[in-house]
């Protein structure tokens, strides 16, 4: 071999070793771990599945970081003033910065999707397509969520390297579950996950999401809100508890009383007998993702409320009466 041919032959090897080096094997176990909570957080939250695990991977280092085996806290989120559960300290930036810690790494993913649905600065992002992932990524680094230059580069290359579109397409509806392409490597289990103390251990009881009506989804966690005034689909809303006079929300914040309860399709009530979502504005005619999965127990009036869609416009997308019940795991469309 001429000595232009083997410089050529050693180039392609390269590239070829570069190429097989784009995933590692914790990767691979990270994102079919948490693929599913991933996806379901999207139909819950409006979040793209691919930002998700893409952000999981890089800041938690696949489930590998001293940050996440401490305190489960898989997406680098500091404790900032508003921080009212458990926390862990780390170096990072500066020297021993406080952080969030979780129970569980389902509470550090519910946790993300709060952060950036309530925070103002990160409004901008839901209105974009959730296929948009190159969007997403730029949108994230431009709105302060990290400082390394790269940091929209890098979510784009773990979402190209382990094919992440394909989960946000699933939470969507517009893939089969069926046609999902398994993320393998040489001698790993695809469904052995990461422990959070960074050993690999068997799962148990995790079944993946489908979004088919009447098949089996990944368990739902419960939803929990922030305190005081924050944004569902882009309007203002806050949480009230049982036993809360309608008239002093109305009071509180300067709504008149019918319209408060117009904005929450609501007749006359006074006191909620249940803690419920209370709109501020009028809801919107479409929501901020295509479609949500029915949970056990939710009514069309609970899907609109958590959604931030008019009622009558979710009953009129899905030509459904007030009457109808939906069906646990069935699909009920939020946009036309």
């Amino acid at each position: 071999m001429n000595r232009k041919g083997l410089i050529v032959w050693v180039l392609l090897v390269g590239a070829g070793l570069q190429l097989r080096a784009q995933i590692s094997a914790n990767g691979v176990i990270y994102v079919n771990t948490y693929k599913a909570l991933a996806m379901a957080e999207e139909q819950r939250a409006g979040i793209p599945a691919s930002i998700t695990l893409a952000q999981g991977l890089h800041e938690s280092e696949a489930g590998c970081s001293e940050l996440c085996k401490q305190s489960n806290n898989h997406f680098g989120i500091k404790c900032k003033e508003d921080w009212k559960g458990a926390v862990v300290y780390h170096d990072d930036d500066a020297r021993q910065e406080c952080f969030r810690s979780y129970a569980t790494a389902e509470d550090s993913y519910r946790d993300h999707s709060a952060f950036l649905k309530r925070s103002n600065r990160y409004a901008f992002l839901f209105d974009l397509d959730p296929t948009d992932y190159e969007g997403w990524a730029y949108g994230l680094k431009k709105a302060g969520y990290a400082t390394n230059i790269k940091y929209s580069l890098i979510l784009i290359k773990f979402i190209k390297d382990y094919n992440l579109q394909q989960y946000t397409l699933i939470a969507m509806g517009k893939m089969k579950s069926s046609d999902e392409v398994v993320l393998t490597m040489p001698g790993v289990n695809p469904v052995t996950p990461i422990a959070a103390s960074g050993e690999v251990k068997e799962v148990t009881g995790t079944a993946p999401i489908s979004t088919d009506a009447g098949k089996t989804t990944a368990p739902q966690p419960e939803v929990s809100y922030p305190e005081g005034e924050f944004q569902i689909n882009r309007t203002k809303v806050i949480y009230a508890q049982a036993g809360v006079s309608l008239l002093s929300i109305a009071t509180q914040y300067d709504v008149s009383l019918p319209r408060l309860l117009e904005f929450n399709d609501m007749k006359e009530e006074d006191v909620l007998v249940k803690g419920q979502l209370i709109f501020l504005q009028r809801k919107r005619k479409q929501g901020s993702i295509p479609l949500h999965v029915v949970r056990e127990g939710e009514s069309l009036y609970d899907i609109s409320q958590s959604e931030g869609v008019r009622l009558q416009d979710l009953l009129e997308i899905n030509s459904l009466s007030v009457s109808s019940k939906p069906a646990v795991g069935g699909k009920i469309y939020l946009q036309k």
